[in-house]
């Protein structure tokens, strides 16, 4: 993308559009100028002398004179729209208007209309915070809009990205972890481990092993030949395989699997690794949007009845 920040590209869009206009404008003034020839009696040829398939004829038609007008009409008008507005590459029209600044704008607007709002359920507990309708409404209007592209409209996720609606979390399911999470982002890493482990045989055999914690079928050969093998995810996954929520290890000992649990998928994990990010949105979103949302996701694994928060109160009562 960095070679499309130079100066080149300005020009390069601007005379590119500047010569379409003049070609379009080039092209309807000489067909507004073509005279139709005469015969050799002196009348208008009503054909232009082309014939197809022995008697298609092409006539000599010209377009009708609104249809000209309405042509040079859309000329003009997009001339003086690149003059005023945005069009010419880096060139921002003589109304300086641009979209970054209607966008600050809008959000500018939206702040003073809704920022209220935000602060007062911010100095919530994010529990409260959950419990209230109208607060869920908003956090699921704000998970739809920033979050549904990767945990899906369900916050079911699908392959390589988590599941919001269960139990199993990587750093732990407390709502302050995840509106931390939902802050400052997370950087997920296993990895690769193969050359640790040696031969793919005992690659093999690891994967066999770390199904069998979890219950799901696996050679038990494989697994008595995996289980010392396994000394070497000890440090992060836990003698028990059960993971450690401080460095994001997942527990290996449940049936939840990010990326699936077969034992080529698990055998690829072992010998490549993984890496993933949740980005950081709270610059993006501040705090007070963040609270809500956070409190939303929480929601989402721990249900709870509905109870009507009265937020002025609330907050006078801090």
């Amino acid at each position: 993308m960095a070679d499309f920040f130079n100066d080149f590209w300005h020009y390069y869009v601007a005379v590119i559009t500047i010569l379409s206009i003049a070609g379009c404008a080039i092209l309807l003034w000489s067909q507004s100028k073509f005279k139709v020839k005469l015969d050799a009696d002196g009348k208008p040829q009503q054909t232009t002398g082309h014939v197809w398939d022995e008697d298609l004829t092409e006539l000599n038609t010209p377009m009708p004179r609104w249809w000209i007008i309405l042509f040079w009409l859309s000329i003009l008008f997009a001339a003086g729209y690149l003059v005023m507005y945005p069009g010419l590459g880096a060139w921002r029209g003589t109304l300086g208007w641009d979209q970054v600044s209607e966008y600050q704008a809008e959000l500018k607007q939206a702040k003073a209309e809704y920022g209220p709002l935000f602060e007062q359920y911010k100095k919530l507990d994010l529990k409260a915070v959950a419990a209230d309708p109208q607060a869920h409404a908003i956090g699921e209007r704000l998970f739809l809009t920033y979050c549904s592209q990767c945990h899906g409209s369900d916050a079911r996720g699908s392959k390589g990205f988590p599941n919001l609606a269960d139990n199993d979390w990587l750093h732990g399911g407390e709502p302050d972890v995840i509106k931390t999470t939902i802050m400052n982002g997370r950087t997920g890493m296993m990895p690769p481990m193969g050359a640790a482990l040696g031969s793919d045989k005992d690659v093999e055999s690891v994967a066999h092993y770390v199904r069998s914690l979890s219950g799901l079928s696996a050679d038990p050969i494989k697994v008595a030949f995996g289980k010392p093998k396994f000394a070497t995810c000890v440090a992060c996954h836990g003698a028990e395989g059960k993971g450690n929520t401080m460095l994001g290890a997942p527990n290996l000992a449940d049936k939840t699997w990010l990326y699936g649990g077969s034992v080529e998928t698990v055998m690829e994990t072992i010998r490549k690794g993984r890496t993933n990010t949740m980005p950081a949105f709270g610059d993006f979103l501040g705090e007070e949007k963040v609270h809500v949302l956070a409190a939303y996701v929480w929601s989402l694994s721990n249900p709870t009845a509905p109870a009507t928060v009265n937020v002025t109160k609330a907050t006078a009562a801090k």
